[in-house]
């Protein structure tokens, strides 16, 4: 029988793992399920005291504790709205959300209270410690609230997305849409009540909160909440502790500890460098890095999913020659999230594997290479953004289909291959569709190239790059030895550098992706808390626009 709510998920598994430890804190207390479903009832009679109903919103804005995964059954089960609020938000949107929602009360982390405003605060019902549960202020007291069983087709969550080109939407999910995530996932990875996750996401995050959270729930599993950033210093010991069956990653991760260890240590020594550039001995360096790269881990890695944003090509190339296990998934928060997923073996270079079974997919409008928007018909679908119907009309198709906004193509055996954001895409002056993100991937192959952006300005292309400041630093170092150079020539070095990318790039792109200009930016790109760089601060920008 297929689980249908998120009340149905908790009870059963407060009935088959009862015993079994349900979330931790890494060097932390333990919570056993049947310790969670004691928390759930707790929360359930403080929210009814505070006269919140079947169908009021509750908002969580905390790091990811166990508590968080504790309010988030308790408030979904009981019937009410969940709405996870993104721990990066600023302090504006996350006032805008909570009065958006119109969220009755609020479970909050020590450290991110502050980010509230007293005037939001003062007008919720409840604020809650995700701590301890402590009771932080109550407006309203004896109330007469209550509980409701939830039908699969009731709203279950508010999921606001970090957009890179607008301010918050409230994606409306139901408990059939992040429930049916549970059985298709199944089809492709099953997780084991033996399973360990560490998580090092935030839990607001949709792919976190679907996979890291109910999916472990559902199957029994332990998750091992990192409760810090992700930092090297942070993520090795608890990555040698916990040593972890499961976790869940955004490129960003990996691709800075490409950089920043393999990539870094193969191209510091030239005579290493010289090596690194002939293909077999380069796949061999690949494979004892991968072995290396397979202990850091805890050497017990079964599932490492990758996903959130498209992963770096030459990395994936790395992963593959180093055999290192990784796992591919597609989707939006718009879609529960998960549209397409590959598992070890069946993995493609720069693909992300087949739709998910239950899902239908179709390229719409596609140009001569198979290249359109893809849209998708799925059971995990939204419903719709929440008191936006405008923006709910333009994503849909007329026959009921989602549009993703991204596009993509499919090769004969129906592997998924995403090009890019749609809305990012450059009209060539030919009218050649120019796909910025390739030529990104190419860019953030070099060696002296942290992130980049490519935009458009006066009908050219235009790279913007932040650099690699320690990598510039090692090769600055070795040219003061060879040629006696001098701190203050940094001016003249930066030129040559930035032609030497220009000539890279264009040697491996098409005639119409050639940039004309490379950009420095200073500072790191802004980012959503989702780690995606939000492009719209960059369009068209040049040389002048950045002094």
């Amino acid at each position: 029988m297929k689980i249908n709510t998120l009340r149905e998920v908790l009870h059963q598994s407060l009935e088959k793992f009862s015993d079994r430890v349900a979330f931790s804190l890494w060097r932390g207390a333990e919570v056993t399920y049947k310790e969670v479903g004691e928390r759930v009832q707790q929360i359930q009679e403080m929210l009814m005291d505070a006269d919140v109903q079947p169908g009021d919103r509750v908002a969580i804005l905390s790091s990811s504790v166990p508590n968080w995964g504790v309010a988030y059954f308790a408030i979904t089960s009981a019937g009410y709205v969940v709405v996870p609020i993104m721990p990066d938000f600023s302090s504006e949107d996350i006032d805008r959300i909570v009065e958006h929602s119109e969220s009755k009360a609020l479970f909050v982390s020590d450290k991110l209270f502050s980010k509230l405003s007293k005037t939001t605060a003062d007008k919720l019902n409840l604020v809650v410690r995700t701590k301890n549960l402590g009771i932080i202020s109550q407006n309203v007291k004896g109330g007469k609230g209550a509980t409701r069983t939830p039908q699969p087709e009731d709203l279950a969550a508010i999921i606001y997305t970090s957009g890179t080109t607008s301010q918050p939407k409230g994606v409306m999910l139901t408990h059939y849409n992040l429930c049916s995530q549970l059985w298709m996932i199944d089809k492709l990875f099953l997780v084991h009540e033996t399973d360990i996750f560490l998580s090092v996401l935030p839990l607001a995050h949709t792919y976190e909160c679907t996979i890291g959270l109910v999916l472990a729930f559902y199957h029994g599993s332990h998750v091992v909440y990192l409760d810090k950033a992700p930092t090297v210093s942070t993520l090795l010991p608890a990555l040698k502790e916990v040593r972890p069956t499961i976790m869940l990653t955004v490129p960003l991760i990996i691709e800075k500890i490409y950089r920043g260890a393999v990539l870094k240590k193969f191209t510091s020594n030239a005579f290493i460098a010289t090596l690194y550039k002939v293909g077999f001995i380069r796949r061999m360096l690949h494979r004892v890095a991968g072995k290396t790269l397979t202990k850091t881990f805890g050497g017990r890695v079964r599932f490492f999913g990758i996903g959130g944003a498209k992963l770096d090509s030459t990395v994936e190339q790395f992963l593959l020659d180093a055999k290192f296990i990784y796992d591919i998934g597609y989707g939006l928060t718009e879609t529960a999230p998960l549209i397409a997923g590959a598992v070890d073996g069946m993995l493609r270079l720069g693909s992300t594997g087949p739709v998910l079974q239950g899902i239908e997919a179709r390229i719409e409008n596609p140009n001569e290479e198979g290249i359109g928007e893809l849209v998708v018909k799925s059971p995990s679908q939204m419903v719709g953004y929440y008191k936006n119907e405008e923006a709910t009309k333009e994503v849909f198709t007329e026959d009921g289909w989602f549009r993703t906004g991204d596009l993509a193509s499919f090769d004969k055996d129906g592997w998924l291959y995403i090009r890019g954001r749609l809305k990012n895409m450059i009209l060539g002056p030919s009218g050649e569709n120019i796909y910025p993100e390739d030529i990104e991937s190419v860019l953030n192959q070099h060696v002296f190239i942290s992130e980049s952006v490519v935009t458009e300005h006066e009908g050219h292309l235009v790279a913007l790059v932040h650099f690699d400041k320690a990598a510039i630093e090692a090769r600055y170092a070795e040219m003061v030895d060879e040629w006696n150079q001098k701190k203050d020539e940094w001016v003249k070095f930066r030129d040559q550098m930035m032609a030497e990318i220009k000539e890279y790039v264009n040697a491996r792109v098409n005639r119409y992706s050639r940039i004309t200009e490379v950009v420095e930016e200073e500072e790191e790109f802004v980012k959503t808390p989702s780690k995606k760089i939000r492009r719209f601060l960059y369009n068209n920008r040049g040389a002048k626009d950045n002094k």
